[in-house]
């Protein structure tokens, strides 16, 4: 999606440790037409799959999986990374590693949310390693639901998460796909 690779060179910064900081307008500071025209993409890739249901992981994905709701008019689940006390223990569980915080979370979501008939888009901000997704996939089989796909603002093709989640057989569809990043500039993935 073009108009997102363009604010991510004009407004991104690359970081050390292969960071993409993207914080002004995606994940921290959010750019509302930005996440609508992005949903807008989405639903235009996903549209007759009989999506019923968007899950996200908590919380840079959420802002784009309501937008991603609003189009496809249904609700949106966010897994939890903790058990809070107003979730009650009839849930489905999975353990995620973060790359970004470099940690391990047992991510929650109520068996209220999600059922067998369920035809489920997972949605992200980013996919890196492809962890947080193999989870969230996870918990959708664990309720007999049907992960139709993952929609993915952003893609580091150079950590292999999309690689791993078509091996899977997951349908991945991300709109900006980075092939490399180094010394504080990045290269995108030429489509043919």
């Amino acid at each position: 999606m073009k108009l997102l690779e363009q604010r991510i060179l004009k407004d991104g910064k690359v970081l050390p440790g292969g960071i993409l900081k993207v914080d002004s307008f995606l994940n921290h500071q959010l750019d509302p037409k930005l996440m609508y025209e992005m949903a807008l993409e989405l639903k235009r890739l996903y549209d007759g799959e009989g999506i019923n249901k968007i899950l996200t992981i908590e919380a840079s994905g959420i802002a784009i999986a309501i937008m991603v709701g609003l189009v496809f008019d249904c609700p949106v689940v966010f897994a939890k990374k903790s058990k809070t006390k107003n979730i009650s223990d009839n849930v489905y569980s999975t353990e995620v590693e973060s790359f970004t915080h470099g940690n391990t979370n047992t991510v929650v979501c109520s068996k209220e949310y999600l059922g067998a008939s369920d035809r489920v888009l997972i949605v992200d901000d980013f996919l890196a390693t492809g962890a947080a997704l193999v989870g969230l996939k996870e918990l959708v089989e664990l309720s007999g639901g049907t992960v139709v796909g993952a929609g993915i603002a952003v893609e580091k093709v150079f950590q292999g998460g999309g690689e791993l989640l078509k091996s899977k057989g997951m349908r991945v569809e991300s709109l900006a796909r980075i092939a490399s990043m180094s010394d504080h500039s990045l290269e995108f993935v030429q489509d043919n």
